[in-house]
This record gives structure tokens, sequence and C-alpha cells, in this order.
């Protein structure tokens, strides 16, 4: 297959999803604003999303992945099958009792991740009550993750990457059709996130049945395989664990600052997500499969050369995307969001913070790239050390930049501490000679340097001489973000063009 073309399929797909979620957060932006519901909300939906990391995509995923992958190339279809069945037994039996669980136990883990909405014992009530409507969301979600993860290992990523767009698709319907139903209002939302997560679940299962892997879940924790992949699971979680926990430490550390924080942070973070999803997790979803085959293969040279295609790769498409963020943070936010209840002050607001987490936007996404060169080689522990070391740091961040730049500064700290992140992955891989540069690295970064300087350049031109009202109609500010989207477009690749870069020296087929 052509990964380069893969790549397309899926950052397409995920495109679309991500296009759905902007206009799923303009809805929600539009319908409830920036204060005490969306606090709630925020918050409530935060925490199940984050044990779906930790669990499914994260700890999970990085366990299951490669030992799915040695499974099926050193074993017969029949084990494999048996494989899944018991795997996605012991997962579902877990997700089962650990929803259970947080469902019983809403106000204490409240109390944990943002004891500062106690204080306001409304807030605190609301989100409790969302919190036991959305936790469900685990159990369906992280089985999605599971379907979609063997559907990646079969070379179906398509299907995954669409997968999303359901979620978004329930929370605008949900918001404009059946909010007047709901009290208080806000409450759709969690309704909407519990049945997202069930139609995302039920979507994949066809397509498994097409490719033969879709056994009856079995419950049989004796099995050598499924201790494997808990083995695996272990320092896995430790090391998602320590990413989430520096998010939730920052959620804590808003719910004291002035109200909107949350919020403001939330949709920030959403316009993050766009370029870290179409770029970051489609690059590392098509990468884990094939460094794992060539990790069970031994082949050293291929999977250096793999790893080399993606860091390259990610730089041509990741950093100008760094630069455009930063660069258009104010039509972006405008634009998006700044409709009914949103104002120009949440939109200022929401500016600040989406420019401090840009500066990480390049650490994000080769996190995502780098990190499989380890999971690969079902070495989890050296990842989990890293990640332990850029908690520490952020922490350290948050003290020195919170008080000065308040929401900003823990913005500030999360990207910042995402480069420290990428950095010691790169290192790492150095150091222990898993990653040999290939010839041509020189020259590529001055090209690269050449075309993001002459992009801002012509962006920031762009802004100063267009007549544009960012406050006016709605369609109005849309075409005109999109003018300028283009402008930067044509203009980064018409000079990466010009400096001698061609597409097909990133084309790349694996088996």
């Amino acid at each position: 297959m052509n990964l380069l073309k893969v790549l397309v399929s899926v950052s397409g797909m995920t495109l679309v999803s991500r296009i759905l979620g902007f206009a799923r957060d303009a809805i929600v932006a539009r319908v409830f604003g920036a204060g005490m519901d969306t606090d709630a909300f925020f918050t409530a939906f935060k925490l199940p999303n984050m044990l779906r990391r930790i669990f499914a995509e994260g700890a999970f995923s990085q366990a299951f992945v490669p030992i799915l992958g040695e499974y099926k190339h050193t074993r017969t279809e029949q084990e494999t099958r048996e494989f899944i069945a018991k795997v996605s037994g012991a997962l579902g039996a877990v997700l089962f009792v650990i929803t259970a669980l947080c469902m019983i136990g809403a106000p204490v883990i409240l109390w944990l991740t943002a004891p500062g909405f106690f204080s306001t014992p409304a807030k605190a009530e609301l989100t409790i009550n969302l919190l036991r409507v959305t936790f469900p969301y685990i159990l369906f979600i992280s089985l999605a993750s599971l379907a979609g993860s063997i559907l990646n290992s079969w070379n179906r990523f398509s299907v995954p990457a669409f997968t999303p767009t359901f979620l978004n698709l329930a929370f605008i319907v949900f918001a404009l059709g059946l909010t007047r139903y709901f009290h208080p209002p806000v409450m759709v939302l969690a309704w909407a996130a519990f049945a997202g997560g069930l139609i995302q679940l039920v979507w994949q299962l066809p397509f498994l049945k097409q490719v033969g892997m879709l056994p009856m879940p079995r419950l049989d924790l004796r099995d050598e395989a499924v201790w494997r992949v808990i083995r695996q699971m272990g320092p896995a979680i430790l090391g998602v664990s320590v990413a989430q926990i520096s998010l939730v430490i920052n959620s804590n550390i808003a719910s004291f600052l002035k109200q909107g924080s949350v919020s403001w942070m939330y949709y920030a973070d959403r316009l993050m997500e766009f370029p870290t999803g179409v770029l970051g997790v489609a690059l590392g979803t098509i990468l884990l499969p094939s460094l794992s085959r060539h990790a069970a293969q031994d082949s050293g040279e291929a999977f250096s050369s793999l790893l080399d295609w993606g860091i390259r790769l990610t730089l041509l498409l990741a950093v100008p995307a760094t630069v455009g963020l930063g660069v258009l943070s104010a039509p972006l936010v405008k634009t998006l969001f700044m409709y009914g209840k949103f104002n120009a002050h949440d939109a200022l607001m929401t500016q600040q913070a989406l420019i401090a987490y840009s500066v990480g936007l390049l650490g994000l996404i080769l996190v995502k790239v780098l990190a499989p060169g380890f999971y690969a080689r079902q070495n989890i522990k050296t990842p989990v050390r890293i990640a332990i070391i850029t908690l520490i740091a952020t922490q350290l961040m948050n003290l020195a930049f919170v008080f000065p730049l308040q929401h900003a500064g823990l913005s500030l700290s999360i990207g910042l501490a995402s480069c420290l992140n990428a950095g010691l992955l790169y290192h790492t891989l150095r150091k222990h000679d898993i990653y040999r540069p290939l010839p041509g690295w020189r020259r590529f970064l001055m090209q690269l340097a050449v075309g993001v300087a002459v992009m801002a350049t012509v962006l920031l031109a762009s802004q100063w001489y267009l007549p544009v009202n960012w406050a006016g109609h709605s369609f109005e500010r849309i075409l005109w973000l999109t003018v300028l989207i283009c402008i930067g477009v044509l203009a980064y690749f018409a000079t990466l063009f010009a400096v001698g870069i061609r597409p097909r020296q990133f084309m790349r087929r694996e088996a």
C-alpha cells in the first residue's frame, strides 16, 4: 500500500469529522455560550474522555496493536480470532466495572478533579448529574477504539477514521433539535455523548465481520496472551495517565480562576485538536501497524527509514500549521465561535489560550509519530519515564505562568511540555540507534524555513490589507477566513515547489 495515499485518505476522513466538530462547537457556543453550564459539561465530558484515552486509545492500543500484529504475521487466523475474543472479553468486563464505579462515585470524582466547583453548589450538582449520564461513553467508545485498532491492523484505516463523525453529528442533532426537551437544557449534551459513543461502536461491527474478526467475546483471565496485553498495559497506563493527570491538574487550577476559564481553554484546545487529529493521529495510526511488522521481522533499517519518513512529513505539514494557528488565531476564534452568548471578551480570552497552546503543536504531533517507535518494539517503559519528566516540568511551568498569564499560562505550560516530550523521545531514539536520519536533512530544513517564512509574511500582509469585519455576518467571516487559509496554503506550497520539494519525495510503499 502507498502510505502517503493512505494518509491522505485517513486525513480526509478525519478532516470531515473535525469540520463537523467545529460546527458542533460553534452550535454549542451559540446555544450555551461560555459560563456555568458549559464549564460543568466540559468538565463532565473531559473525565470520561480522559479515561477513554487511558484505557482504550492510549494504554490499550499501545499494548494491543503490536501483539495483534505479531499474531497476524506469525500465527494462524483462528489463533488470532481467539486472541481478539479473549482480549475483547477482558476489556469489556473491566470497562463495565469502571463505568459503574464512576457513576456511583461521581461526587468524589468531581471533588478530586474540580474542587473549585463546590464553592457554587448548583454548579457542582449540575456537573455530577452530567457525569452520571456521560460515563457510559467510556464503555462504548473504548470498545469502538478496540474495533478500530483491529480494522487498522487489517489496513481498513478509513472506517475508524470516519467513525468519530457520528459523535459530532449526535451533538449537532441533539443540540439543535432536542434541547427544549431537557431541564436544564445543557443536559442534552450529556445524552448526545451517550448516543454518539454507542453509534460509533455499532457502526464498526459489520466491517469487523467483513475481515473475519468479529468473534464472540470470551472472559478468560487465565489466558497467557491476555496477560501479555495486561502486563504491557501496566506501564502504558502509567505513561498515558501522566499526560492526562497533567490535564486534570490544569482543569483543577482553572476551576479556581475566573468563570469561563475552563470553557476558554476547551474551545482553544478544540482548535488545536484539528491539526493534531488530521495529521498527528492519522500518521500515528498508519505508522504503528507497519512499524510493529518491521519490529516483528527484526528489520531495523526499514524501521528507521519509516520513522524518518514520518518525521519529515510531520515537519512539512505541522510547522506551517503551528505558525498558521498563531497568525490566524483571532480570525479562527471569531469566525468559529463568536455568536450568540459567546461574546468578544470570550473570543479574546480563547485567542490568548490558543496562541499559548500553538507553541506546542509541533511537539504534540511529533509525539504521535515518535512514540510508536517505542510501542512497536513493545517498549513502553521508556515513554513512561519521559512522560513523568514531562509532568514534573508542566507543573513547574504552571507555577511560573499561571499568576501572570491566568488560563493562558496553563495552556502555555501544556504547549512547552509537549515540545519537551517530543525532544526527549527523539533524543532517546537516536541514542539507542533505533532511528538513524537519512541524508538530506539540512537541505530539507532550509527549504522548510523559506516556505514558512513566506507563508507567515503573506498571511500577516493579507490581514492588514483585506477589509474584513470579524464581528460581521457569519457568511462574510467564513468567506474571508477561507480566503486567508487558501492564500496561506498556496503561498507555502508554491514556495516549497519553487525551492525544489516535490510530492514524489514523500511517496512510500509498505506491504
